[in-house]
């Protein structure tokens, strides 16, 4: 088996996430490996030309922005409490693009991803990120989903 020296864990701050991280950090100690701890704002809807009284469009993604810089800290501290070889992360636009991105980038050896297990039309509607990531990764991609998820 090849080591992995660098493992990308892309996170939306579910369980799922929060399990996958843990299988990443597992492997980073294991390989001795870095972390970089991804999270991808979705493109938001533009909407600019809609009356939304008190705030700009500017503002709205600012604030976005922030909290999703305090949801990723707050995720870190919790995941990765006694380790510090790790980086993070955060982009806006489509969750499995960037993900793909960022890793070809980083020259990532594996990316860790939870998946929700949606099926049915639940799926259809969704989609899935994990698959779609799988379908064009750059990398060997591990996809963790809870035991419990529906």
């Amino acid at each position: 088996m090849k080591a992995f020296t660098k493992i990308l864990v892309a996170t939306d701050f579910s369980d799922c996430s929060k399990e996958a991280c843990a299988y990443a950090l597992t492997l980073a100690r294991k390989f001795d490996a870095s972390l970089q701890v991804l999270h991808v704002i979705n493109e938001p809807v533009d909407l600019r030309g809609f009356y939304v009284p008190h705030i700009s469009f500017e503002q709205l993604e600012q604030e976005i922005a922030d909290g999703a810089a305090t949801m990723l800290d707050t995720f870190c501290k919790e995941n990765l409490a006694e380790f510090s070889n790790f980086t993070t992360t955060i982009v806006t636009g489509v969750p499995f693009e960037e993900i793909n991105r960022i890793a070809q980038e980083q020259n990532a050896s594996l990316i860790v991803i939870g998946t929700h297990g949606r099926s049915g039309l639940d799926h259809l509607i969704f989609g899935s990120t994990a698959e779609r990531v799988v379908r064009s990764a750059p990398c060997p991609v591990l996809t963790i989903r809870l035991a419990n998820a529906v």
